[in-house]
């Protein structure tokens, strides 16, 4: 696609020896489309918070990327050595951690946090970087932020350290913001203001939004395009509308009726998933969520997943995709 910002073919993510380890991260591609969200959606394990290091550069030994490409602007950055990642990193792609409490360095102050981002991308005083980070902190909601500003970590609610997440994370106006699961561990209430931030945020500035979450609602609210894991790959792709409503992977399915309609009116039960996910050590040679599938037949267990075209917009990696749809 020609508005494609990001486009990921192949990834593949290795934690451990080659004997005994496992793939974490095995054959993702997607696209992030020019001032669009795409949320990447799963399970826990399923690869999610791996694939978005992975594209950051920010595997640890002993993991590993061991193929794929991602491509910015042209550019592979995985074949970019540490200091022109360092480069991207905060300038051309911020990244919203999970857990802000550990994200941020409890030795230094909020303000100076987010005043070192700006001075390592651009040639401005230590002055001008830290108003900057002052008023970054007022633009994302952060109250009395001159003073709020010399506070440290500890002394921020769980909600006012992801705010100031967000600004650090912002700073330097990316073109791509990667938010993974950035209200995990707030209460329902906060959570809705950091989304409608990260949402307001990105309309403001004509950023790209990859949004990894295992939070349907959260998707609904928030995405364009929405890509399915399941034990490490990209079982389904879709628009969200058509993901919710026309969903031709029976593990989407399954998510999807996983979650309770508390406006159907009706009592209607939950159905949660038969199994646990495969340990990706010794995973299945076949389609991986077929010993959990309803559907799933004798060929299933051999059938190596590709990727079928439902249609432009929409792909769908199961044999069985037409009668999935067929059964509606």
């Amino acid at each position: 696609m020609s508005d494609a910002v990001l486009d990921v073919r192949g990834l593949r993510t290795r934690f451990g020896p080659e004997k005994g380890g496992l793939v974490a991260v095995d054959g993702v591609s997607f696209m992030l489309r020019r001032g669009r969200t795409t949320a990447l959606v799963g399970e826990s394990g399923s690869g999610k918070s791996a694939t978005a290091q992975s594209i950051m550069g920010l595997i640890d030994p002993p993991g590993r990327v061991t193929g794929g490409q991602v491509l910015y602007r042209g550019q592979d950055l995985l074949t970019l050595d540490e200091a022109a990642m360092r480069e991207i990193r905060g300038a051309r792609i911020g990244m919203v951690f999970q857990d802000p409490l550990t994200s941020l360095n409890p030795a230094l102050s909020i303000g100076s946090q987010i005043a070192e981002t700006i001075t390592a991308h651009e040639d401005v005083s230590h002055a001008e970087a830290q108003r900057r980070a002052v008023q970054l902190l007022e633009h994302v909601g952060v109250a009395d932020a001159a003073r709020r500003a010399a506070d440290y970590p500890h002394h921020f609610s769980g909600g006012m350290r992801q705010r100031a997440l967000i600004a650090a994370a912002i700073a330097c106006r990316p073109e791509i913001i990667i938010a993974d699961e950035p209200t995990t561990a707030l209460d329902v209430t906060v959570q809705a203001k950091i989304l409608r931030l990260l949402h307001d945020l990105q309309q403001e500035m004509g950023a790209s939004l990859l949004l990894i979450t295992h939070d349907l609602g959260v998707v609904a609210a928030m995405a364009d395009e929405v890509a399915v894991m399941y034990a490490g790959r990209v079982v389904e792709q879709a628009d969200v509308d058509t993901l919710f409503h026309r969903p031709g992977h029976p593990y989407t399915r399954a998510l999807l009726s996983c979650v309770m309609d508390i406006g159907d009116g009706r009592d209607t039960p939950l159905n949660p998933i038969a199994g646990a996910p495969p340990d990706l050590r010794t995973p299945p040679p076949g389609c991986r969520f077929a010993p959990r599938c309803p559907m799933a037949e004798a060929a299933c267990l051999s059938w190596q997943p590709q990727d079928i075209a439902v249609s432009a917009t929409h792909t769908v990696a199961c044999r069985r995709v037409a009668e999935v749809l067929q059964d509606g």
